[in-house]
């Protein structure tokens, strides 16, 4: 039987690669690093339903993703065979954690995801009502916090048209190189519950649970788990067929890759500690026999 993570690896390549080709094909996919093009609905919105970012599978699912791996996680952790609930899975998940909240949140100030777009030749916009953008310093896009005419005057030119005071933007890096989030944590997140999911499998006989070995409450948690995978790897594919240019989708999925193999440094140093073990209790076994 193929190792599960293996399995999953294949299929989510797959999935990249099928939706980046269609969308090159069949133009489907939006710039979302284009400040002119991104502040705008998608151009299939009205005819295509995912192309929308107010779709429920963005909005309730992806844009909220590491709420539903902790959910599945725990869910899934908690209610193991003593077995398999072990520290190294935890460490797992807390790599996992670390690592989407440094692309993602904070990464010794700015996030890694913000510190590549930068680099790359990114420019923090505010874009306005009127469909214009507005160049200000960096700092305002990592601080994230609303911009307006009443709280930053000295931003906005006096010739500029805008609605009254109470309008407010906030900034947003655009160019450069705008990694796809979305394929680079949903690629982690499908081969991170996998990894974790296939612990349940192993453990059982023949690859076959039996009652004593799953409690009810665990069976649901496989089943919750591999919900979430599928929503995962199908929310994969929307991404690619809609949203960032090829390369970025390239570059957010083989940061996913990587982030995933940092998840398994924990089961590989456990491996290598029981190896160690096995050898240091031969070595004496040998000294007491002889």
């Amino acid at each position: 039987m193929p190792d599960p993570r293996t399995v999953a690896l294949v299929a989510l390549t797959s999935v990249v690669l099928f939706g980046t080709l269609y969308s090159v094909g069949y133009d489907t996919y939006l710039d979302t690093s284009n400040p002119l093009i991104t502040a705008q609905p998608h151009h299939l919105h009205q005819t295509d339903y995912f192309a929308s970012k107010k779709n429920p599978l963005n909005v309730y699912f992806t844009k909220k993703l590491w709420l539903w791996i902790t959910a599945a996680f725990l869910f899934h952790f908690s209610t193991s065979p003593s077995a398999i609930r072990t520290k190294a899975r935890f460490s797992q998940y807390l790599i996992a954690t670390a690592v989407w909240l440094a692309f993602t949140s904070w990464f010794f100030g700015p996030p890694v995801f913000d510190r590549l777009t930068a680099s790359t030749g990114g420019e923090c916009v505010l874009h306005l009502p009127s469909g214009a953008v507005l160049s200000v310093p960096a700092d305002y896009c990592y601080t994230r916090g609303p911009i307006s005419p009443a709280t930053h005057p000295a931003l906005f030119p006096a010739s500029l048209l805008l609605p009254d005071g109470r309008w407010a933007g906030v900034a947003r890096l655009r160019k450069g190189h705008d990694v796809s989030g979305h394929v680079f944590m949903l690629t982690m997140a499908a081969l991170f519950l996998v990894d974790q999911l296939r612990l349940s499998f192993i453990s059982a006989p023949a690859g076959r649970p039996s009652d004593s070995q799953w409690s009810p409450a665990h069976r649901w948690s496989v089943v919750f788990g591999g919900v979430v995978t599928l929503l995962s790897t199908f929310a994969v594919y929307t991404t690619s067929v809609y949203f960032h240019t090829p390369f970025e989708k390239f570059t957010g999925y083989i940061l996913g890759v990587a982030a995933f193999a940092l998840t398994q440094l924990p089961h590989y140093l456990s491996v290598q500690t029981a190896i160690v073990a096995k050898e240091n209790l031969a070595r004496v076994s040998e000294k007491a026999s002889s």
